[in-house]
């Protein structure tokens, strides 16, 4: 009589074929073009459904891209799926000309790994169309947006550039206190923070540090971290909370050297989203801007400009948001040029580290970037008795910041520095409306959560 159960063979060769089945591994949309005709494993969100009487069709999004997946009316109905659930799906990639790719997935089993309910907004239109505060509330979400996601994509490319260059000049990446025990601008725009049985504040700007690593030997350093000011604005341009990109050099003859720097920094940063974000970029219809030998006009020039050309009088020696604007046009008119570097500003319009200047200015700069500041920057200064005396004259008791102050006496060459805020640039450079836009999650006046 013949063995009812199954041989050794065949109990071996249904264990193994369900381990391989279990340990598939799953195929990016990217990379579906390499397995046509092929059984894949694919994971993501459902973006779209579109049910027809003899087949269902879905658009499964991952990290990278979007594939449409055609399924059995009944396998569809069987696994109850909405809208931005996380699904996996088994199915063979087959061409399909009538398909945005060319090709399509036949699913052949649908798991649904977390069920998507409730949607406070709808994010698979082409537009948003609700109210920024609501876009912000529901934050997650609304970073799955075709118009969304991509921008932080792009953003991570302009810091990864930023590093990149730097490094290849020599530079070195530094990590600096957020937590310190005074401001390094001297004001009051500080948040301050109880740490243990003294006050501290959380920090405006990495300067000291840049200042103190530059004449510690390193010579280059570069940082990108937080910077937090306390400022009640209420602004498009302005958050509480950003993201700062910031250098320090030694060895400088005169801020020109970092105006030159910066030159060639972001020629190499937007080369490199070029390179590293073209399906971001298309997604948004963006088309970067050239970076030619960027023009330099000073502030007093600048503020004639202004006048001459626009009728417009600034009360103070600075420019106002509508002045940057204007002056970015006038530029770009003449030039062709979407940056300007604005120089020689007066000493009364910098802080106390700034390198003066005759004829009462300094050897200071700020970046124009379609009529907004994205750099502040400029030469240091680097002795001692200078520092000291140019503290005094700003009102301030050196004393204050000792153990800043006291390592000038200790040799530290001539140098300088800039800032880039990261979401500002990000903002200006892809057309975004409001720098929150630009932030993950931002923080303003009104904004703590989430």
């Amino acid at each position: 009589m013949t063995p009812r159960h199954s041989s050794p063979n065949q109990i071996w060769l249904g264990v193994s074929s369900f381990l391989g089945e279990m340990s598939m591994e799953r195929t990016l949309v990217k990379d579906l073009p390499r397995h046509l005709k092929e059984e894949v494993l694919i994971k993501g969100w459902v973006e779209r459904i579109r049910e027809l009487s003899t087949v269902t069709f879905l658009i499964l999004r991952d990290r990278i891209g979007r594939v449409q997946v055609a399924a059995d009316p009944g396998l569809f109905a069987q696994s109850r799926i909405s809208t931005e659930s996380v699904v996996e799906m088994r199915g063979t990639v087959t061409p399909e000309p009538r398909a945005k790719a060319g090709y399509e997935v036949i699913a052949e089993r649908i798991t649904v790994l977390a069920h998507a309910e409730n949607l406070p907004i709808s994010i698979n239109g082409p537009d948003l169309q609700v109210p920024p505060d609501l876009i912000l509330d529901n934050r997650v979400l609304s970073l799955r947006h075709a118009r969304i996601n991509p921008i932080f994509k792009i953003q991570a490319a302009l810091v990864h550039g930023f590093q990149t260059f730097l490094n290849q000049e020599g530079f070195v990446q530094v990590f600096t206190p957020k937590i310190v025990a005074s401001g390094t601008e001297g004001g009051s725009e500080l948040f301050s923070v109880q740490y243990f049985e003294e006050k501290a504040y959380l920090c405006q700007s990495p300067q000291f540090y840049k200042q103190m690593l530059v004449g510690s030997g390193y010579e280059r350093v570069y940082e990108v971290g937080h910077v937090y000011r306390a400022e009640k604005h209420a602004t498009s341009r302005h958050l509480n909370e950003y993201v700062s990109l910031d250098l320090g050099m030694g060895f400088i003859d005169s801020e020109h050297d970092i105006m030159e720097l910066e030159n060639r920094l972001l020629a190499y940063m937007l080369a490199y989203v070029a390179e590293q974000c073209p399906q971001e970029l298309e997604a948004l219809g963006v088309s970067l801007p050239e970076v030619p030998s960027i023009p330099k006009i000073p502030l007093a020039e600048a503020l004639a400009v202004l006048e001459r050309e626009y009728g417009k009088r600034m009360e103070t020696q600075d420019l106002d948001p509508e002045g940057e604007r204007l002056l970015s046009q006038y530029v770009k008119e003449r030039t062709g040029s979407e940056f300007v570097f604005v120089t020689d500003y007066p000493w009364e319009k910098r802080p106390m580290y700034t390198m003066p200047k005759a004829g009462g200015l300094t050897c200071s700069f700020d970046l124009l970037f379609r009529g907004l500041e994205i750099t502040t920057g400029g030469q240091r200064i680097h002795t001692y008795d200078l520092l000291t005396e140019n503290i005094r004259r700003k009102g301030l008791d050196p004393n204050a910041f000792a153990f800043y102050v006291r390592n000038f006496a200790f040799g530290i060459p001539p140098h300088g520095g800039l800032a880039i805020g990261l979401e500002r640039f990000t903002a200006q450079l892809l057309g975004l409306a409001n720098v929150r836009q630009a932030s993950l999650f931002p923080r303003d006046r009104h904004r703590l959560m989430p």
